[in-house]
């Protein structure tokens, strides 16, 4: 610890920059969007450090207080912006493969009784819930969720 503070001593306002660039350096190392406000904080601490470094007042104590002050705000701002930001994908059912397949026609591999059976689409077997059918009755997916999708029976032309 003592080496720590003998490195921002030494170092004077710039050691606040370097943790700063440091910190940001980390984020992008790291998942998460968390260091980057953090590492804000250091180095707007790092500007201030620059204007009241000659002045007796600015000791390590005030330093360290403000740094953590300046981190809780920019993590509370630093959120705002973020959830505030909406996004729009070119694919919203990526990641939702039950989902994905609404409104395909499948056939059922396994009897739907008591409102659950199994169907077969590509390669993969799903368990399904919808009203009692036979085995090889043709449904249509209306909905997905998970692993779970709903079926109704295909309406015949």
């Amino acid at each position: 610890m003592e080496a720590l503070f003998d490195f921002f001593t030494a170092a004077g306002p710039w050691g606040w920059f370097i943790a700063g660039l440091l910190l940001l350096v980390a984020e992008l190392l790291l998942p998460g969007v968390f260091l980057m406000w953090v590492g804000i904080a250091a180095i707007i601490l790092g500007a201030l450090s620059l204007v009241f470094w000659p002045f007796g007042f600015w000791g390590w104590q005030l330093q360290i207080l403000l740094f953590a002050v300046l981190s809780v705000v920019a993590i509370i701002v630093g959120r705002r912006i973020l959830k505030n930001r909406e996004t729009t994908s070119d694919e919203p059912l990526l990641n939702q493969r039950a989902a994905s397949l609404v409104g395909r026609t499948a056939i059922v591999v396994d009897a739907i009784t008591d409102g659950r059976g199994r169907i077969r689409l590509d390669d993969t077997l799903w368990v399904v819930e919808g009203p009692d059918l036979p085995e090889g009755a043709h449904v249509h997916i209306v909905a997905g969720d998970g692993r779970k999708l709903t079926v109704a029976p295909l309406e015949k032309a």
